[in-house]
């Protein structure tokens, strides 16, 4: 995973994650599956989402679970899509979300570059996927790893917002303080849920409300 871009900021920080034998292990078993089929994203943008949000500008953490594992659709950020990609549903939910809360209209592309840019961390949980078969490299060390992100960021960062959308991303983010940090919970933005709870959850306002309390820059959604 030579090729893989990552903020030099980060490389500080997960230092010592990169040197223990679970990694190394994680690494010959990504780099068996990249030679012998088709896995996502593509393998330079494994951990993309580290390199557009870097860790000195990181405000918001959005968790997903694992990539998207059709065709152009991973891009190395939860929930996000290549320009042109045809929004997939939990995207366009949460799009509906942002446009119902701050009046942002459905933009043009799913590409969230312009969100992680911002200081928003779009961290899946397992980092890259077979083709077609979702969760089929859970379990493998990449839950490991995203909790010690996650255990990185509560020590040693506050006044960070935390959105966690459903059982999984709340149960991973749990570490976060909520004494010192803004915690959002709703349930998945999916199409089985987002109906009991994601649309209405006004997260995106409540972000920008805190952010600004805390004297950071609003998020632009």
């Amino acid at each position: 995973m030579a090729d893989v871009r990552i903020a030099e900021d980060w490389k500080e920080v997960l230092q010592e994650e990169f040197t223990k034998p679970y990694f190394d292990e994680l690494v010959e078993f990504v780099k068996h599956e990249y030679a012998s089929g088709v896995v996502y994203p593509a393998g330079a943008n494994i951990f993309r989402a580290f390199d557009k949000c870097p860790f000195d500008k990181l405000k918001v953490v959005i968790i997903g679970q694992d990539p998207y594992h059709g065709p152009g659709q991973a891009n190395g950020l939860c929930f996000s899509v290549a320009r042109g990609v045809q929004f997939p549903p939990s995207l366009q939910n949460i799009f509906k979300e942002v446009q119902s809360d701050i009046g942002t209209p459905m933009p043009e592309s799913g590409e969230l570059d312009r969100w992680a840019e911002q200081g928003v961390l779009l961290l899946n949980a397992v980092l890259t996927v077979r083709a077609h078969q979702a969760a089929s490299h859970a379990g493998r060390g990449w839950e490991k790893f995203t909790d010690a992100v996650v255990r990185a960021i509560a020590e040693r960062k506050s006044e960070v917002v935390y959105m966690l959308w459903g059982s999984y991303a709340q149960k991973k983010g749990a570490i976060a303080n909520p004494a010192n940090n803004l915690i959002l919970k709703a349930v998945h933005p999916s199409p089985l849920s987002a109906y009991r709870g994601f649309f209405g959850c006004k997260h995106f306002s409540e972000a920008n409300k805190y952010l600004e309390s805390v004297g950071k820059t609003p998020v632009v959604w």
